[in-house]
């Protein structure tokens, strides 16, 4: 009992955070999920941490992975009218405009964090879009789906971070993959 008085207390304060400050909080959250989530990625690979790749987590997470789909949830929710199946509708927009879009940007601005060019980055958007968005569609549209109609809001971004978290193992596995690939072929 006397461990979960600080979770507990943290989680107030959080929760507290997140409807005061949903943006920056959001943006904070993203950036330890991201940077979470590539060392993971990495210390499972059985290979060493490679500060690079981390920062260009914790840098994208902190700049698009909070602010874009807080606004983008946001706009929907406010253009999506209220209809019998509003959920449904909004998770069919999540899937079709969204993800491809988040794809995109993630594959891009990772690289150009990890100090690539915008024509090295391009050339890795073309290699792993979509086989990464395919991924995406095929594994999270059943969480993602189960967060818009099962979580209660308040604890959907909550939600939304820990599925995040499993994404970025598997994003950093694959372009970590696939510049392993590249480095073979020369």
């Amino acid at each position: 009992m006397a461990l979960s008085r600080p979770i507990y207390n943290f989680l107030g304060f959080y929760f507290e955070q997140l409807f005061n400050h949903p943006v920056r909080t959001k943006s904070i959250t993203s950036s330890i999920v991201a940077t979470s989530g590539s060392i993971a990625s990495q210390i499972l690979s059985g290979q060493n941490v490679n500060p690079r790749s981390v920062f260009a987590y914790t840098l994208f997470g902190l700049i698009f992975g909070g602010s874009v789909p807080h606004y983008f949830y946001t706009f929907f929710g406010n253009v999506v009218p209220d209809v019998q199946y509003k959920a449904l509708f909004e998770f069919l927009l999540e899937r079709i405009l969204f993800a491809p879009t988040f794809v995109g940007l993630s594959l891009y601005f990772l690289s150009i964090f990890e100090g690539k060019s915008p024509e090295q980055a391009k050339k890795i958007l073309k290699q792993l879009y979509l086989q990464v968005l395919v991924t995406n569609w095929r594994y999270l549209s059943l969480p993602v789906f189960v967060n818009f109609n099962f979580v209660p809001p308040m604890l959907r971004v909550f939600v939304a971070n820990i599925i995040g978290f499993f994404w970025i193992i598997y994003l950093a596995d694959k372009r970590r993959r696939a510049a392993a690939k590249k480095e073979n072929t020369k």
